[in-house]
């Protein structure tokens, strides 16, 4: 499965420079939070790719969402997508923006990839890795101000705004630790944390030690991953 996360990413860099011509088209979805059509073209390269070579896996992607879980099956095989992780940051002109996938089949990790297209930066399951020792904790740009206020001591801290490139960091030590105290959906934490466990990183959902288990895209989840010793 590692062969077709690679030609999915080869895909989007292919048609990046068209992908770029649309950050400025982009409107706010409920939550006030931007889509892009340049969402909507990496979601279709995907879903074409899949239709040509994955039939027998459904697309679960951020711009087709919401799911209803009885609609979903535990057991199921599923390219999870978050076609652009980091709109907010797309949108603004911003490169720390990011492409990430999972494949499950039969509820069974396959193979996740994270894809940086303007940072030329990428982490795909069987991919070799240089790893880092920091004391920079990476947060979620969804912190409040009291959030960030009752963070303990003895870190540098940095919020980002992009999940893929949080994860990313944490799993090569570049960040010592990275949390999202408020919970992400499924699709922007799975591919960070599987090259996590591939990588032997801790790795924490909801509190408990992460295995590798498919995680619906139905709610929200608190995520933790430290390349250096274990999560307390």
């Amino acid at each position: 499965m590692r062969t077709h996360i690679l030609a999915m990413f080869a895909k989007i860099e292919n048609m990046l420079a068209s992908i770029l011509a649309l950050r400025d088209q982009f409107e706010q979805k409920e939550d006030e939070s931007p889509v892009s059509k340049g969402d909507l073209l990496v979601q279709e390269l995907v879903l074409g790719y899949l239709q040509q070579n994955l039939p027998g896996f459904l697309l679960l992607s951020e711009e087709l969402a919401p799911f209803n879980a009885d609609m979903l099956d535990p057991l199921g095989s599923y390219v999870i997508l978050d076609p652009i992780d980091g709109t907010e940051n797309f949108v603004s002109g911003l490169k720390e923006w990011g492409v990430g996938v999972s494949i499950f089949q039969k509820g069974q990790h396959l193979a996740s990839g994270i894809y940086l297209p303007e940072l030329n930066d990428r982490l795909v399951t069987g991919d070799s890795l240089r790893t880092f020792r920091s004391r920079i904790m990476g947060l979620s740009s969804s912190l409040s101000k009291d959030d960030l206020a009752r963070q303990p001591g003895g870190y540098e801290y940095r919020v980002i705004g992009c999940s893929m490139y949080n994860m990313l960091a944490a799993v090569r030590g570049s960040f010592s630790r990275f949390e999202n105290i408020r919970g992400a959906n499924a699709w922007d934490v799975l591919p960070g944390l599987n090259l996590a466990l591939e990588h032997g990183c801790s790795a924490q959902v909801d509190g408990q030690p992460y295995r590798g288990q498919l995680l619906l895209p139905v709610r929200k989840y608190h995520v933790c991953l430290s390349r250096h010793g274990k999560i307390s």
